[in-house]
């Protein structure tokens, strides 16, 4: 499955972001699936469309879409995202990451000269003694409830 989705985000009672395609494997077919949603996309709440606005936005990868109904004028805006963590999957965080360049893979031999020290919890404490948490899901309980 791909790491990238078509998503339309707009407030109704509350602000809501409503996922219109999921699963592409690259931004350019996330692009693509963008632009067949301009003209078709309808959002969950029901309107009468008499007219459609569509407004590019200056970073080029996200619409503003205006529809006029019999009563009410509704807008959203249309744009693609990546999916980066997923705390259920580490891989993608990883992939992410050797994607944009800024860690190198998991089998390199380069070894910091700082570090860190491993803590009998599975954390990590640097040599100036700051905690870097452990690597995979961690409960969001404190300790003590």
């Amino acid at each position: 499955m791909g790491d990238w989705v078509v998503i339309a985000q707009y407030s109704s009672d509350v602000y809501r972001t409503e996922f219109i395609c999921r699963g592409q494997e690259t931004k350019e077919q996330a692009l693509k699936a963008l632009r067949a949603a301009l003209h078709t996309y309808l959002p969950s709440k029901s309107i009468v469309e008499k007219r459609r606005h569509v407004y590019r936005l200056a970073d080029q990868e996200s619409y503003l879409v205006v529809i006029k109904g019999r009563l009410t004028e509704w807008e959203c805006t249309l744009r693609v995202a990546e999916l980066l963590s997923d705390s259920a999957d580490p891989a993608v965080a990883e992939r992410a990451r050797l994607e944009d360049g800024t860690a190198e893979p998991e089998d390199s031999e380069a070894e910091p000269e700082d570090s860190p020290v491993q803590l009998e919890d599975g954390a990590a404490q640097s040599e100036d003694g700051a905690a870097e948490a452990p690597d995979g899901p961690q409960d969001r309980i404190p300790p003590g409830y």
